[in-house]
């Protein structure tokens, strides 16, 4: 598991886009502007409230706390994904380093839910892709419509549609310990 600062790259030379100078000494206060290290607050909320009953209310520090937790998810999982391009010498994170990063860092529950989204995610773009190509009057291209590194995914079928948009009806099961008051 490696260790990531906000704001610095992996060897903490700090090229990541948004970062300010800070510090007179011009050692190392390096700091990134908050509108670049949070999600907008407002699809937070609109995200927390998908879930709540439609007259239940979010206070602004819940809001607040979440938009801090899943932006230092989404950066620590995304570093994890980066080391393990920079180690294989390629410059583009993809959503397989994405899945391999979630089981990396021991969040195992997520890796399957997440490739499952990823090859429907896949299959979809391949769709678009075929449709614009047959718009323009060409066919899907060389190759087709096959994605590299997707992989088949048993349970995506229609059982997977139910419930939350990408756990399926896992978010159900009587395993599920997440109480919701409302």
């Amino acid at each position: 598991m490696a260790d990531h600062l906000h704001g610095q790259a992996p060897d903490g030379d700090g090229r990541r886009a948004g970062l300010v100078g800070g510090g007179a000494g011009g050692g190392g206060d390096l700091e990134i502007k908050e509108q670049d290290r949070l999600l907008p607050i407002a699809n937070v909320g609109r995200i927390m409230k998908q879930i709540l009953p439609p007259n239940a209310k979010i206070s602004k520090e819940a809001k607040e706390t979440m938009q801090e937790c899943v932006s230092e998810f989404i950066s620590f999982v995304t570093g994890e994904a980066s080391d393990k391009c920079h180690k294989e010498k390629r410059k583009t994170v993809n959503g397989d380093d994405v899945c391999w990063a979630f089981g990396a860092l021991g969040f195992d529950d997520y890796v399957d839910p997440m490739r499952r989204y990823l090859h429907k995610y896949r299959e979809l773009e391949g769709d678009r892709a075929a449709a614009a190509a047959s718009s323009r009057g060409g066919g899907p291209g060389p190759g087709g419509d096959h994605h590299p590194g997707s992989t088949s995914s048993a349970g995506a079928g229609p059982s997977a549609a139910a419930g939350h948009f990408m756990f399926g009806a896992a978010m159900d099961r009587p395993d599920n310990t997440s109480s919701r008051p409302f």
